[in-house]
């Protein structure tokens, strides 16, 4: 949920919800490469002359929603249903096994990775295969077919620059 930095209470109701400026707004998502507040906000979101410093407990992209878009599949994030998607990669899926969360790619603009809400993610989990002992999935069933887990790609990633456990 986007929040503006100094909003007391942060809940669905004081969030912004409205879904054409939640497009417009992630649609400016970038890397902060500003040389300005780059540690405290990793991220911003250009409006004309405007810049908007954003900082995330995680990443800044969270997927909200499974959907069917055009007879894809694809997940929504920041809340807007249809109006901000990407196309669903099951075989990309990455849970860390640090902290158990799920992760899937975002735009690289973004830094490449975002977050699967958790009730998406306990809804994905089912479909997760641990080896014996071990405390990251290695195959995802989807649709009928077993898929290899592909977790190459979360190295390249801002959230975890050439970290090997990644792989």
């Amino acid at each position: 949920m986007l929040f503006l930095d100094d909003a007391k209470m942060k809940n669905f109701t004081s969030c912004f919800k409205e879904k054409d400026f939640l497009k417009f707004f992630f649609n400016r998502l970038r890397l902060n490469k500003t040389n300005r507040y780059e540690t405290e906000f990793p991220y911003i979101s250009l409006c004309g002359r405007e810049r908007n410093f954003i900082r995330c407990d995680d990443t800044p992209v969270v997927f909200t929603e499974q959907l069917r878009k055009d007879d894809t599949e694809v997940l929504s994030f920041a809340h807007s249903g249809q109006v901000l998607t990407l196309p669903y990669e099951p075989h990309k899926l990455y849970m860390d096994p640090r902290n158990g969360r799920v992760y899937h790619p975002a735009t690289p603009q973004a830094g490449g990775i975002g977050l699967v809400r958790s009730k998406l993610a306990i809804e994905l989990s089912q479909h997760f295969e641990f080896p014996a002992g071990e405390a990251s999935p290695t195959h995802f069933r989807w649709n009928g077919e077993r898929l290899e887990l592909q977790n190459e790609w979360v190295s390249n990633t801002r959230r975890f620059p050439m970290n090997e456990e990644c792989k």
